[in-house]
C-alpha cells in the first residue's frame, strides 16, 4: 500500500501561478501576494495581500486560489485568508512633496459649482473606509468648507499635541475623527457664519498647514475636496504635494463638460493623473418606477471619457436621501448603503481604488 500523497510548498506556489490579478496582468506569486505560507500533513494555510481592501475582483481571486491548491494530491484542509497592504504612490517632489503619515493623495476637484463635488468627496471617503482601509479627508474649500456638515461634526474644538519628527518636536493638530475618517476643515477652526476673506498667499498657507502640519495617523487615502474651477487651491495644492491623481466630478449637461475640460487641462499642465471621470445626477428614478428621467442631459461623462481618453469611474442619480444625509452629517454610503446612489458610489471607490494600484505599480 502505497503512502498518501504529500503537499509541497513549491506544489502550493506553482499552483498558484495560474491566478492573475487581472488589473496588474501578473500572478499573484510573482507580484508577492502570497504571504505565511504554511503547510502541515495536508493542511495548507496562506494568505493573499492585495494592493487594496477595496479590490472588486478579490473574492474571483480567493475562488481562484481555492481551485487551484485543492486540485493538489495530499491537500487535506485549506485556509485562505485575504488581507490587503495599500501601496503608496512614489512622490516626483522630493520629501517634500511627501506627507506624513499619508500613503496616497487624491484630489477631487469640478469645473464649476453646483455639481456635488463635496458630497461625491465625502461619500467616496465613506465608501472607501467601508472596505477597510484608512482614510482621511482634508476639505480644502476653505471659503465655502461644507465637509464637517457632512460628516456631522460641528461645534469641535481642534486640539494640537507635540509630536517628535526627524528629532525634532513639533506641534500637530489632531484630525477629527467621523465615520471612521479623520478629516479637517477651515470649517472648524472658524465660526460657522465668519466669512474667510483671503488672498491667495494666505490660502497656500492654510493648505500648507492643512497638509503637513496635521497629526494624519497611517492614511492609506487622503481624499481632498477642492473648491471647484481651476484657482489658486488647485495650484497650491499640485505645487506642495505629490498628488497620486485627480478624480474629476461632472453633471451630464454640456456646461458642465465644458468646465471639465478646463480642469482636466489643469491638471494635465501640472502632471496630475486625471483618475477619472464621476458623472453626478446622471439621471432621476422615481420610487417604485423603473421610468429614468435624465434631468440634465446625458452623456456627458461619457463624452469627456472619449475626448480625453481618462476612465468614467461610474454614475450616480439623483436621489432625495442623498440631500438628507449630506444635511443630516449621515452620508448615504453609511445611512442607506443599499441606495441606488450608495451602490453606485461603492462600485466607484472601487474602481478607483484599482486605477491608484494599477498607477502605483
Amino acid at each position: 500500500m502505497s503512502a498518501p500523497a504529500t503537499v509541497t510548498e513549491a506544489q502550493v506556489l506553482d499552483a498558484l501561478r495560474a491566478v492573475q490579478d487581472p488589473d496588474l496582468r501578473r500572478d499573484i506569486v510573482s507580484l508577492g501576494f502570497i504571504k505565511d505560507l504554511r503547510i502541515t500533513d495536508g493542511d495548507v494555510r496562506f494568505q493573499i495581500e492585495l494592493t487594496t481592501p477595496a479590490c472588486p475582483v478579490k473574492d474571483l481571486m480567493k475562488s481562484q486560489a481555492e481551485a487551484a491548491v485543492r486540485a493538489l494530491p495530499g491537500v487535506v484542509e485549506l485556509q485562505i485568508e485575504m488581507t490587503a497592504q495599500v501601496t503608496a504612490s512614489r512622490p516626483i517632489l522630493g520629501e517634500k512633496g511627501t506627507i506624513p503619515g499619508v500613503k496616497n493623495v487624491i484630489a477631487v476637484s469640478s469645473g464649476k459649482g453646483g455639481v456635488g463635488k463635496s458630497t461625491v468627496a465625502v461619500n467616496l471617503a465613506c465608501a472607501l473606509a467601508k472596505t477597510g482601509a484608512r482614510v482621511g479627508i482634508l476639505d480644502a474649500d476653505v471659503y465655502g468648507p461644507n465637509v464637517p456638515l457632512m460628516l456631522g461634526v460641528r461645534g469641535a474644538d481642534p486640539q494640537v499635541v507635540q509630536e517628535t519628527v526627524n528629532g525634532e518636536t513639533v506641534k500637530r493638530i489632531l484630525p477629527f475623527e467621523a465615520h471612521g475618517i479623520q478629516m479637517i476643515s477651515m470649517g472648524l477652526l472658524v465660526a460657522e457664519d465668519q466669512a474667510v476673506i483671503w488672498r491667495g498667499p494666505m490660502l497656500h498657507s492654510a493648505i500648507r498647514q492643512f497638509l503637513f502640519e496635521v497629526s494624519w495617523q497611517d492614511i492609506d487615502y487622503l481624499v481632498v475636496d477642492l473648491p471647484p474651477g481651476t484657482g489658486d487651491a488647485q495650484l497650491s495644492l499640485s505645487q506642495q504635494a505629490h498628488l497620486m491623481g485627480a478624480v474629476i466630478v461632472t453633471t451630464p449637461q454640456d456646461v458642465s463638460v465644458l468646465d471639465v475640460k478646463k480642469a482636466i487641462r489643469m491638471f494635465q499642465t501640472v502632471n496630475v493623473p486625471i483618475l477619472g471621470v464621476v458623472e453626478n445626477m446622471a439621471w432621476f428614478q422615481p420610487p417604485g418606477s423603473e421610468e429614468r428621467y435624465h434631468l440634465f442631459g446625458e452623456g456627458g461623462g461619457k463624452r469627456i471619457e472619449e475626448l480625453f481618453e481618462v476612465p468614467m469611474l461610474g454614475q450616480i442619480p439623483i436621489e432625495v436621501a442623498v440631500r438628507e444625509g449630506g444635511d443630516g452629517g449621515h452620508p448615504i454610503v453609511v445611512s442607506r448603503p443599499d441606495s441606488a446612489s450608495a451602490r453606485a458610489i461603492l462600485d466607484i471607490a472601487g474602481k478607483l481604488a484599482q486605477r491608484v494600484s494599477v498607477l502605483n505599480a
